[in-house]
């Protein structure tokens, strides 16, 4: 075990930080290239040292020591029109200009490390050891040559650190992974001088702003703990499996409570934004060389700290995976749709966090748009000798488009697709 958790160190140094986007909400929708291609789905399917992550139970399928090393070479497309004429005429103050403007974020190629390792300790007994870039967002409209999108700049990164420790008897098998999540939030932005004097003005103030203002307070980080548990039951090519993922309340000081302080006026201070719980199921069945496979997990965004700010609704994510198996490679396909957590709110009144529903709107459009949906996979593996084999997932995410009302009651647009490649070495030995 002593040479697995080295090769873990090493793989972890080698990969360095990860930077992600929004798929399932900010949620990517699985670690490691086998599962990806198959849809995400590995709650009921064991995928080797690569569902220490996913369902820790299903490291049993282990015959001695695995190692899955690789990344995802992640590519959003996100476009923003935002409409801010404002004229203020109606509220009894000046007409400002108009600033609308369209911009095409710069946040296209993002890297995510992924590397899991599982052992067979006796017959009873498994563990292993992963690191995995598992959630995050952004956006970069820094270049936008027009003031519509504020050059807002949003970076949301999360990796987890696990110890998988797994114990079977007979077809049942049970296990925990304890978590140490790292996490930084980022989020600056220029305020011109009229949208200062408009936020003041929405907020009670007189105005009076005679300069544009950059508001953020840089990358904060933060370390907290969670942990993973996982359930399998396995008979006559069946596979069932159950997980929970706890809540990891996550604080970037100053992060928060400073850009979306700066629009309300200083009366939002939360610095909380919380990695939701998940609850999940799924079974697959192995017939021959076929099997295919079904998951079903719900995200509880409504009970994450920050993410309840901003109106974020729970997730229901449905995933399905056909994978055939021959001697020397394999083929997958896969299917993944979960209804996006952000919907529109109805423009007037503040929520219980003291934001108004135009700002919530501005805020999850422009800055952290998790619109997408539908995401369809497809991949393979290569056994290049009986202990090595490339593993390769292609993920295709068609373009969704949402309009809403903004701090200013006009329209904000979002439109977003995306692509990913994933590639892994799987080693055992």
């Amino acid at each position: 075990m002593k040479k697995t958790i080295k090769l873990a160190v090493v793989a972890v140094l080698a990969l360095g930080a990860t930077s992600a986007f929004a798929t399932n909400g900010s949620n990517m929708i699985a670690t490691g290239a086998k599962a990806t291609g198959m849809g995400g789905v590995g709650i009921g399917m064991s995928h080797g040292a690569e569902s220490a992550l996913v369902n820790p139970a299903l490291i049993t399928s282990v015959e001695s020591s695995e190692i899955a090393f690789g990344g995802t070479l992640f590519m959003p497309n996100v476009k923003n029109t935002n409409g801010l004429n404002m004229d203020l005429t109606p509220m009894g103050g000046p007409n400002l200009g108009d600033e609308s403007s369209s911009a095409t974020s710069e946040a296209k190629i993002n890297v995510i490390p992924e590397v899991s390792i599982a052992s067979k300790i006796n017959d009873n007994f498994y563990m292993g050891v992963g690191m995995w870039g598992t959630a995050g967002m952004g956006v970069d409209y820094r270049d936008a040559a027009a003031s519509g999108q504020m050059n807002m700049v949003t970076n949301l990164q999360l990796m987890q650190f696990g110890v998988p420790l797994a114990y079977k008897v007979n077809n049942f098998s049970a296990a925990i992974t304890p978590i140490l999540q790292y996490g930084s939030l980022d989020i600056n932005y220029n305020m011109s001088t009229a949208l200062q004097n408009t936020m003041s003005m929405m907020n009670g103030g007189m105005g009076g702003a005679t300069a544009p203002m950059n508001i953020g307070s840089g990358v904060a980080q933060n370390l907290k703990f969670g942990y993973n548990l996982g359930l399998a039951y396995e008979t006559a090519g069946v596979t069932l499996g159950a997980t929970y993922k706890s809540q990891i309340d996550m604080n970037y000081n100053g992060v928060l409570s400073t850009s979306v302080g700066a629009m309300t006026g200083g009366a939002y201070k939360n610095d909380a934004l919380s990695t939701p719980a998940e609850m999940g199921v799924g079974i697959s069945y192995k017939f021959n060389a076929n099997t295919i496979a079904l998951d079903y997990k719900q995200i509880k965004w409504t009970a994450a700290k920050g993410y309840q700010d901003f109106e974020w609704e729970d997730q229901s994510v449905i995933a399905v995976g056909y994978q055939y198996t021959a001697k020397s490679w394999a083929a997958r396909l896969g299917y993944n749709y979960s209804k996006s957590p952000i919907s529109e709110q109805t423009y007037g009144g503040n929520n219980g966090a003291g934001l108004n529903s135009g700002l919530v709107n501005t805020f999850n459009l422009l800055g952290f748009p998790g619109i997408v949906e539908s995401h369809m996979t497809v991949g393979g593996s290569y056994n290049i000798s009986d202990k090595t084999s490339v593993d390769l997932a292609y993920v295709y995410t068609p373009e969704v488009s949402n309009t809403y009302k903004n701090f200013a009651a006009q329209d904000i647009t979002t439109t977003h697709s995306q692509t990913a490649l994933s590639a892994q070495l799987s080693y055992k030995f």
